[in-house]
């Protein structure tokens, strides 16, 4: 499995954010220090020996915990109704250093933020810096109802730079309509939410190529990964053990079917927690993480949705 730096913290605290949605506050153990993150950054939380799930860090990068909040999906895979119902102040977690695939680059003369329900966690840390560093930027902040909305009150210290939309009280958003009116052609768009809202943003993008967008996903782009003509290949794994990947089959299933233990969570390309280096073969990258000088490199893959372009994969796995 691939190497990664992992930590044992304490729940220092737990708070109702919204409806469904809890946060907890992390501590380092017996008056240590977490590491330091940068906005836009997750960590892995293990829950157990086969169940890992991401949380962004919605807390300042100069505090001394790490605030996650976790919105409850009840046809989740139990990694929600865990930390809702079974993690209690004073508990212990196992949670991996912060990774960053959401970075915030401040050396932009405008900044438009998009957030959509529990996208908005990613989204906090970078208003801080934005407004550390006197930047000129704004918040669409999308929800349902208010009482769906996380972290609304923490946003009132913004003022107007902060617009807040309910669809309860003023229907769909015209989202374009948002956009124009925030200058967004002319700024680099960071946006996080449903996959629907990406979705509208990435088509705002597309039409105005003055902007630039990036996105942070929590599940994988409508297209999917499996396509024709995919075929079975082998992976050999570093102690040299050969496991058959069927056409149908993830190298994450085939692994763990064999005895190989590994670590993955989103099983959508998206998260990171499965990346694995590569020690021979090529990659057939189909991830939405990597960028395409790391696909060209062709030493790190994640095994969740990528596959081999030929026979054979070597994985230090």
């Amino acid at each position: 499995m691939p190497t990664q730096e992992h930590l044992t913290v304490t729940v220092k605290e737990t708070r109702s954010e919204a409806a469904g949605v809890r946060s907890l506050v992390l501590a380092a153990r017996e008056g240590g220090s977490l590491p330091a993150w940068t906005p836009g950054a997750h960590i892995d939380v293990v829950l157990s020996r086969d169940l890992v799930r991401q949380y962004s860090l919605s807390s300042g990068t100069e505090e001394a915990g790490w605030r996650i909040a976790v919105l409850r999906e009840p046809d989740g895979r139990g990694g929600s109704a865990y930390l809702h119902d079974r993690v209690e102040a004073g508990d212990t977690l196992l949670v991996s250093a912060p990774r960053n695939n959401f970075a915030l680059d401040l050396d932009t003369p405008r900044l438009v933020f998009v957030a959509g329900g529990i996208g908005i966690t990613p989204i906090l840390p970078m208003l801080a810096a934005a407004e550390r560093a006197g930047g000129d930027w704004q918040l669409l902040y999308l929800g349902r109802s208010a009482e769906s909305m996380a972290f609304a009150e923490e946003l009132a210290r913004y003022g107007d730079r902060v617009r807040l939309h309910r669809d309860d009280v003023s229907g769909l958003a015209d989202l374009a309509a948002e956009l124009d009116a925030m200058g967004a052609a002319q700024a680099h768009v960071y946006a996080c939410g449903p996959s629907g809202l990406l979705a509208a943003v990435q088509e705002y993008a597309d039409a105005h190529p003055t902007s630039r967008l990036t996105l942070e996903r929590f599940a994988a782009a409508p297209e999917g990964h499996a396509r024709d003509g995919d075929r079975p290949f082998t992976v050999e794994t570093a102690d040299g053990q050969e496991v058959e990947v069927e056409a149908g089959q993830s190298i994450v299933d085939a692994l763990t079917l064999a005895g190989v233990r590994t670590l993955t969570s989103c099983r959508e390309g998206v998260c990171g927690t499965c990346e694995t280096p590569v020690l021979g073969g090529n990659p057939d990258h189909r991830d939405q993480l990597l960028s395409e000088e790391e696909r060209a490199a062709g030493d790190v893959m994640m095994i969740c949705v990528s596959r081999c372009q030929g026979d054979r994969l070597v994985l230090d796995a």
